[in-house]
């Protein structure tokens, strides 16, 4: 009998396969529960351990290993992007790029998400925009529990919407997700995005990523071989397992930034980042 390994990831052209059985283990059966928004496992694989294996975003990963949350790395991209395409603003606020910024309000779904996290660090670095140069307004918490957002965050209230708060001009800026908005009074906040993208390349030599895959510390000391086995089913389906060495730049960084923020109390190291995970798991792997 086949073992069973149930992981929560999203459905995207990266594991549509996975979701048909068009790539598959002979040894290996994938249990994958079925979650319309990915996003919401999250929050129960860093609270409770719900699933062996989860995508996670790398900021409530790097949050919750700094708070002692027994899960592990695993060095497969599922998401990833640059950011600056993420920001858009209100075209009748005067808002003719990220400098113009300062003292606005702008809305984010968790002061803790990742391509938050990314583009305040683009803000602050490269625009002398602190996070605390503006309003930030958030419509829910962290994934790790415990967290609370800093002083300079508002909650919004209940049931509210990020999007029409934009539209209604209660927002002058929001940070959005793969859902970008549709309309022609919103318009992202950087003026030329190809240029955003070559510059965050040429200072810090990577792509930023937002998700990438965790297991529970218990199961990957365990089941190293089914991990092993996840890692290239997955490359196969469509994403990519570039291995820890490659993936240094960019945790780096997220490290330093999430520190930054307030996010982490200190910034982790890679041996910190990347500990518990066994050591044929951090490699390349090509399916």
């Amino acid at each position: 009998m086949n073992a069973v390994l149930k992981v929560a990831i999203g459905r995207t052209p990266r594991t549509e396969a996975l979701f048909t059985g068009a790539v598959a283990a002979p040894d290996l059966a994938l249990d994958l529960p079925v979650l319309p928004n990915i996003t919401r496992a999250f929050a129960p694989m860093l609270r409770e351990g719900r699933y062996p294996a989860s995508e996670m975003a790398i900021a409530s990963f790097l949050m919750a290993k700094a708070g002692g949350r027994p899960v592990v790395l695993l060095p497969v991209v599922l998401v990833q992007r640059f950011q600056e395409g993420a920001m858009f603003c209100r075209a009748d606020r005067g808002i003719t790029g990220p400098a113009d910024l300062r003292g606005r309000r702008i809305g984010v779904r968790a002061y803790s998400q990742t391509t938050g996290m990314w583009l305040r660090g683009v803000l602050e670095e490269d625009f002398g925009l602190a996070p605390d140069a503006a309003r930030w307004v958030t419509f829910e918490d962290a994934h790790h529990a415990g967290y609370r957002d800093p002083p300079w965050v508002e909650r919004a209230a209940p049931g509210s919407d990020m999007t029409a708060m934009l539209q209604r001009g209660e927002l002058d800026a929001a940070i959005f997700g793969t859902e970008l908005p549709e309309d022609p009074m919103i318009r992202p906040v950087f003026p030329d995005l190809d240029a955003a993208a070559q510059r965050f390349r040429a200072q810090h030599g990577c792509m930023p990523v937002n998700h990438l895959v965790v297991a529970r510390q218990d199961v990957a000391a365990a089941r190293a071989g089914d991990l092993e086995t996840l890692l290239r089913l997955l490359v196969r389906s469509g994403a990519e397992a570039p291995g820890a060495e490659a993936l240094a730049p960019a945790l780096r960084l997220a490290s330093r930034w999430c520190a930054a923020q307030g996010l982490t109390p200190r910034v982790l190291s890679l041996d910190e980042i990347w500990e518990g995970t066994p050591a044929p798991l951090r490699q390349t792997f090509t399916g």
